[in-house]
């Protein structure tokens, strides 16, 4: 079975696990912001993620030395909180609306990277080589850091500890579960970053690595000024 097949297959395999990680989102009666269910939203939302991944996946190629066109999940991370952002401006939105997608982002990303491993070196998400006992062979017979499992494990630990906070909930993690989930993927895509081969920009930094800074510090910002919330069970809907 061709790498490309396995990959598209654990794409499908992730839109369907968001897909679920909202269904069941539903059936814990949580209240979102309404504006996040709006079409102008998601519309906004599809395109800044679209546009922001192909842009991103792309320059990392051409930075790389390598022709072509490629996507990326954290450019689509980057161009669709871009997107939001002005969009929530330009209509005079000022409440945060992400609340929703952060497990819906964990389990895709979680699920989607196991493509990205199965595809090989085709898809140029393989680590750079290591002697360690774990190192995979995508190919051409060099062992090389499977960082698209680290990414895929880090993520999958992320959605289990937010889902065991909704179950208890969490008051703070519900409201801000978007930044906290945007925080711990800059940050742990950060370190993955230094095992992968490609091109930097600044000093040891890949593009993807200034990236990762960004999303973090965005995360950051919001989180430290987020309104204060008590984890009472009574206060949120059973």
């Amino acid at each position: 079975m061709s790498g490309v097949f396995l990959h598209t297959i654990f794409d499908i395999a992730a839109w369907l696990a968001a897909a679920a990680a909202v269904w069941w989102l539903s059936r814990q009666r949580l209240q979102f912001p309404a504006q996040s269910f709006e079409l102008p939203y998601l519309a906004a939302l599809v395109f800044g993620a679209g546009l922001g991944a192909y842009l991103f996946g792309s320059a990392n190629l051409w930075l790389s030395g390598q022709s072509g066109i490629a996507r990326s999940v954290e450019g689509a991370l980057a161009g669709g909180i871009v997107a939001i952002e002005l969009y929530k401006r330009t209509a005079g939105i000022a409440l945060r609306t992400g609340a929703r997608f952060a497990l819906p982002l964990a389990v895709g990303i979680a699920i989607g990277r196991l493509g990205c491993y199965f595809a090989g070196l085709d898809d140029f998400t393989y680590g750079t080589p290591t002697a360690l006992p774990f190192g995979h062979d995508f190919g051409d017979g060099v062992l090389r850091h499977p960082v698209q499992l680290y990414e895929s494990a880090a993520m999958a630990i992320f959605a289990l500890a937010y889902v065991l906070a909704i179950l208890n909930r969490n008051a703070f993690v519900i409201t801000n579960g978007f930044y906290l989930a945007l925080a711990f993927y800059g940050a742990q895509r950060f370190l993955w970053e230094f095992l992968k081969p490609y091109g930097t920009l600044i000093g040891p930094l890949s593009l993807f690595h200034l990236l990762s800074l960004s999303i973090l510090l965005y995360a950051g910002v919001m989180l430290a000024t987020a309104p204060k919330a008590r984890r009472l069970q009574n206060e949120l809907p059973a």
